[in-house]
């Protein structure tokens, strides 16, 4: 532990009032908490107020469960949602992988140099291909074959093998197989997904396939959180790359390889960072 931060991160939205922002920055100074960033964001036309404070713990009298309490009768009268983090309690993360390794390959590369900071105990996959890039790196790779006869079974045995875990956050880094609503609901907000398209433009199977058949002059990929309809949910981060009409399938598929990657990566990152509020099928993100 010596030299990480001890930081804590409170994340809330409420109905849009006065004195939201007094109360929660009052609460922590007059306990000697040093706050270290404070973001916030107002939504006008729902009405919506959100919010992300994180302060230093070691300056601060009390601890995250002391806080809590003070907190609550605060977010009873304003009717926050709210959520409440440690930055040493690390988010543990397993990788859903299918055949396609570049972005699973990346993830465990910034993982390795520190750039995302969390575990990553386990690495799941329906085909056998992703193993040895799985150990290489360490880490723990379970084979888990899907067909339609055998879903139900293969999600109970990963959900079994993720509780035993302590599985935080599942990212699906090109796992080509649609989750069930069971599984869904089991990890809400907690499933980031990669697409290789510009949601919403292009969901579904084969985007570059129907990107090239539009001739679109801009290709992009985008990460999301997954809900129990395909490829709409709320939308964490995307990134584009311009092409022409030079450009054929394989030249989008391989210039959307780096998009995907990005995006992913920046996803999870933003995920683990605490920086993340989800409102219906949008996202507030604070850098």
């Amino acid at each position: 532990m010596a030299g990480m931060k001890n930081t804590a991160v409170l994340l809330l939205d409420c109905p849009d009032r006065k004195g939201i922002v007094a109360a929660v920055t009052n609460c922590l100074l007059k306990h000697d908490a040093n706050i270290l960033h404070a973001d916030q964001h107002q939504d006008s036309e729902v009405g919506l107020f959100f919010m992300r404070v994180e302060w230093d713990l070691d300056s601060c009298r009390l601890n995250l469960e002391q806080f809590e309490r003070e907190l609550m009768p605060i977010a009873s009268s304003f009717q926050m949602r709210w959520k409440l983090l440690g930055s040493r309690k690390k988010t543990r993360a397993a990788i859903f992988v299918s055949k396609e390794l570049h972005c699973l390959a990346d993830l465990l590369q910034r993982h390795a140099s520190g750039e995302l900071e969390c575990e990553v105990p386990l690495v799941i996959s329906n085909h056998p291909v992703a193993e040895k890039l799985a150990r290489f790196h360490g880490l723990e790779f379970h084979l888990m074959p899907v067909t339609p006869a055998t879903k139900a079974e293969t999600e109970a045995r990963e959900l079994e093998l993720l509780q035993r875990n302590h599985i935080d956050l599942v990212v699906l880094a090109r796992y080509m197989q649609v989750l069930s609503p069971a599984f869904v609901a089991r990890f809400p907000e907690r499933i980031i997904n990669v697409h290789h398209s510009f949601l919403p433009a292009f969901s579904g199977a084969k985007p570059y396939h129907q990107a090239f058949a539009r001739g679109v002059k801009l290709i992009g990929a985008t990460s999301h959180y997954v809900t129990d309809e395909l490829d709409e949910g709320p939308i964490i981060e995307q990134d584009v790359m311009r092409i022409t009409h030079r450009d054929g399938i394989e030249d989008l598929t391989q210039k959307g390889r780096d998009l995907e990657k990005v995006a992913l990566s920046r996803a999870m990152r933003l995920h683990i960072g605490h920086r993340i509020l989800v409102y219906g099928k949008k996202t507030v993100i604070f850098d």
